[in-house]
C-alpha cells in the first residue's frame, strides 16, 4: 500500500529542503500548491512563532526564568506590606477612637487621645480631652454643691472624687456640649476617696484614656480641665510638683465646719500635719497624691489631671484656698499653687470594686 506523507503546514521547514516541502523564505512558491495533484486550499495566514527563530543560547531562557522570580517576591512582599500596613492603621484608628472603651481587671480604659500633629501642646490636650470632662451638680439637705467627673465608658459611666456627691439625694451632670443627663450612684470608695457614677440613657459619648501615673515624673508637663465654681470645661496648666505627698480628707460632707462643702467648694484636707480649707472631722482618709502648681479651685474635685499625650494620669480631689481659712494672717499672699490629685492607677485597680458596688 502505498502512504502518502501529509503536506507540512506552510512556516514548517526542515535542514533537508525537498521539493515538496513549501519554504518560506521563497518567493516562487505558490501557497496551497505543493506539486501533487488537485492541490490544498490555502492554509492559515503565516505568523511566524519569534521563539522558533530565537538566536540567544538556551541559557537564555534560563536566566529569563530567574529573572520573573524576583518580581514575584516583590509582588508578595509587597501584598503582605499591605496587609500589616491596613492591620496596623486600624490598631492606631481603635487606640485613638474617642468610642473605643475596654476595661476589666486590669483596669484598663481607652478613649480619645491627643493628635500626632498636636502632641505636647496644652491646646491639643484641650481640644482632646476637654469633651470627655463633666461637670456635676449634686443636691442634699445641706444644699448644691459643684464638682467635675471624667467620662469613661460610651455609655455614662464617670469617674469623680467621692466627697463631691456623698450624701447627695439628686445628681445632675452636664456634658461639654450643654445637655445635661441625670445620674445614678454605682459605686463608692471612701477610703481612697473615689466614686462612679452612671448617667441615665446616655450613649455615644467621648470617653478619656486612663494612663500610668508610675511613668509620671517631677517636672512633667501637665493639664488640669474641671469645672472651677462652675465654669464648665476651665483649663489650666503645670507640671508635676511632687510625687506621693500624704493628703488627709474627709470620708463624708461631715466636716465640723458644714455650709456644703463637698464637690471642692472650700473642701477642707490635711497636709504635713495642717489642715487647710476648714475641719476635715472625725472621719478621715488618707491617700498618696501627686502634688502639682497647675491652677485649681472650687470646683475642680473630681476633674482631670492629664499629660500631655491626653492620658489621665489622676483625678484632682485637694487644692489649698488661703483665703479660707488664712485670712488675717499674712499667708495668703502670692501664688498658692498647692493642688493634689489620686494617681490613675489607684483609680484602675479600683474600678472592679466601684462598678460592684462595694463600699458604698
Amino acid at each position: 500500500m502505498h502512504m502518502t506523507e501529509s503536506p507540512r503546514p506552510s512556516g514548517a521547514y526542515t535542514t533537508d529542503q525537498d521539493a515538496t516541502t513549501p519554504n518560506p523564505y521563497d518567493t516562487s512558491y505558490t501557497p496551497g500548491y505543493d506539486g501533487a495533484a488537485g492541490g490544498y486550499p490555502p492554509p492559515p495566514p503565516y505568523a511566524p512563532d519569534p521563539s522558533a527563530y530565537a538566536t540567544e543560547p538556551p541559557a537564555h531562557g534560563r536566566r529569563e526564568r530567574r529573572a520573573k522570580r524576583p518580581v514575584a517576591l516583590l509582588a508578595a512582599v509587597a501584598l503582605a506590606a499591605a496587609v500589616i500596613g491596613g492591620g496596623t492603621a486600624t490598631l492606631v484608628g481603635q487606640l485613638t477612637d474617642g468610642g473605643a472603651t475596654a476595661t476589666g481587671s486590669s483596669g484598663v480604659v481607652q478613649g480619645t487621645t491627643v493628635s500626632q500633629s498636636s502632641k505636647g501642646t496644652v491646646s491639643g490636650v484641650a481640644e482632646a480631652v476637654s469633651p470627655a470632662i463633666v461637670e456635676i451638680g449634686a443636691a442634699s439637705s445641706a444644699g448644691k454643691s459643684t464638682g467635675s467627673g471624667v467620662v469613661i465608658t460610651e455609655d455614662g459611666e464617670i469617674v469623680t472624687n467621692n466627697h463631691v456627691i456623698s450624701g447627695a439625694q439628686q445628681i445632675e451632670v452636664t456634658l461639654s456640649t450643654g445637655k445635661t443627663y441625670t445620674a445614678d450612684v454605682v459605686g463608692t470608695d471612701p477610703d481612697k476617696d473615689l466614686a462612679l457614677i452612671k448617667l441615665r440613657g446616655a450613649s455615644g459619648l467621648k470617653t478619656a484614656a486612663l494612663g500610668d501615673s508610675s511613668q509620671v515624673k517631677v517636672g512633667d508637663q501637665v493639664v488640669a480641665i474641671g469645672s472651677p465654681e462652675g465654669l464648665t470645661g476651665t483649663v489650666t496648666s503645670g507640671i508635676i510638683s511632687a510625687l506621693d505627698r500624704d493628703v488627709t480628707v474627709a470620708k463624708d460632707d461631715s466636716g465640723s465646719s458644714g455650709q456644703g462643702q463637698r464637690g471642692g467648694q472650700e473642701w477642707p484636707f490635711e497636709f504635713g500635719g495642717q489642715q487647710f480649707n476648714g475641719d476635715t472631722g472625725e472621719k478621715t482618709t488618707t491617700y498618696k497624691a501627686l502634688q502639682t502648681d497647675a491652677s485649681l479651685n472650687p470646683g475642680n474635685s473630681g476633674g482631670a489631671l492629664i499629660n500631655m499625650d491626653g492620658e489621665i494620669i489622676g483625678i484632682n480631689s485637694a487644692m489649698y484656698a488661703p483665703s479660707s481659712s488664712a485670712a488675717g494672717s499674712g499667708s495668703s499672699t502670692g501664688s498658692v499653687g498647692l493642688g493634689f490629685a489620686i494617681p490613675v492607677n489607684t483609680l484602675k485597680a479600683d474600678l472592679d470594686t466601684l462598678r460592684a458596688g462595694d463600699g458604698s
